[in-house]
């Protein structure tokens, strides 16, 4: 027998994962244009609305608390219905809403709008992070994760410089609207991301995450362990209590002040 990290490590890295690695990369592409967006559009929207101080920067913290509240729910909604689904819902719904945002007649719609583009980007992290462990149990040295930064880096100067260009000429409703493109391509490749098998497993349906590591092995050209999958009993899964009891705690808290 084996399980699904025996697998992924027999297989190896490979095609699939270079694959995995520059779409789930593109993600922070669109994710650091739709949350830098603000950044570019402050001062246009501050003279057309004759915005005060404190409205422009209720604008990001409005971001960020969408980011916040749905980044919980989606991961919650990801653990129950799997990684997969709640990616492509979270691209569709930062998509929709985005588009929507560039017809905004008012201030407090602006930022009604924005917020649900903050809660629909939180969740992009939920598939991200999950194929980040799939790429890191294949090489503990592998370059990929470090070169994953790059995508963010590459959309924060993309969506600046987009807005040089198109701020002063056709306006930022269409900088918001160009913005959301990427978000709508990255749709498109979804058929291409597996749900994780190791959610699959999780859930009973080890057919489907055997199909997964089929589907990884013949990609990158190598044989499947021999035996059959089998994974431990699961333990049950964490709750929040558990990051605030004294085994914890300290650790809860030096992760968030770091964050």
């Amino acid at each position: 027998t084996f399980t699904v990290e025996e697998a992924v490590e027999t297989i190896g890295f490979g095609r699939f994962h270079i694959m995995l690695f520059l779409i789930m990369g593109s993600t922070g592409v669109a994710e650091a244009m739709e949350i830098m967006l603000i950044a570019v559009v402050s001062p246009l929207i501050r003279c057309e609305w004759q915005l005060q101080d404190w409205q422009v920067a209720l604008v990001t913290t409005m971001v960020f608390f969408g980011y916040m509240v749905f980044s919980i729910v989606l991961g919650l909604l990801a653990d129950r219905y799997g990684r997969w689904k709640i990616l492509l819902l979270s691209f569709l719904w930062a998509a929709y809403f985005s588009l929507l945002t560039s017809f905004a007649p008012s201030y407090i719609w602006f930022v009604f709008l924005r917020a649900m583009v903050g809660g629909g980007v939180s969740g992009h992290a939920q598939g991200r992070e999950e194929n980040k462990q799939i790429i890191a149990m294949c090489s503990c040295s592998n370059p990929f994760l470090s070169l994953g930064k790059v995508f963010w880096l590459a959309g924060s100067l993309l969506i600046i410089g987009l807005a040089s260009v198109v701020n002063p000429t056709i306006g930022w409703r269409w900088l918001i609207r160009i913005a959301s493109i990427p978000g709508i391509l990255l749709i498109l490749v979804f058929k291409f991301i597996p749900e994780s098998a190791r959610f699959n497993v999780s859930t009973g349906n080890t057919g489907a995450a055997l199909a997964t590591l089929q589907r990884i092995a013949s990609m990158n050209g190598v044989a499947m362990p021999e035996g059959q999958l089998r994974e431990p009993a699961k333990e049950r899964r964490g709750r929040f209590k558990d990051l605030i009891h004294s085994k914890y705690l300290r650790t809860t808290l030096q992760i968030w002040i770091i964050w």
